[in-house]
């Protein structure tokens, strides 16, 4: 059975810019700014109270298109996380009998993994991140 219009609204910060064109939403805030696609989803985007409220709308939508809705509002949310705050992202390395012994060369720009699978040979890798990292204990820690 499909409902004819199922709707959902989401305060939006301030300090914090949302735009939206054709199902491409652009969030804009202190710390940068993010975009995210969801041209894959039959759903409608609008701003509301001069830019303060983002209504998300799916019309003769199944449950599968209505679960999406509250889908897209917590990737916006998470969009608004990203410029407000940021994010930390943690690597652990783990091994099962070599253990591996890790530290960052080149100016942070590369990883230097040492008795990867007990190999004698040192592996330097390009780093897989572009903010400040370090190594604490066995993670490496990036913070966006």
């Amino acid at each position: 059975m499909k409902t004819i219009l199922a709707s959902e609204t989401m305060d939006i910060p301030e300090g914090v810019m949302v735009t939206v064109a054709a199902k491409l939403v652009t969030v804009e805030g202190p710390r940068g700014k993010l975009t995210r696609n969801f041209k894959h989803l039959n759903l409608d985007f609008q701003l509301q109270e001069a830019g303060r409220k983002l209504k998300v709308d799916a019309w003769f939508g199944t449950r599968r298109t209505m679960a999406a809705i509250r889908t897209a509002i917590s990737h916006v949310q998470n969009l608004i996380k990203g410029v407000t705050k940021g994010y930390r992202y943690k690597m652990r390395f783990v091994y099962a009998h070599f253990p591996i012994n890790a530290s960052i060369t080149n100016s942070n720009t590369a990883i230097e993994i040492r008795n990867f699978l007990g190999e004698k040979k040192v592996g330097t890798h390009l780093c897989f991140c572009l903010f400040p990292h370090e190594i604490c204990g066995g993670f490496i820690m990036c913070r966006v």
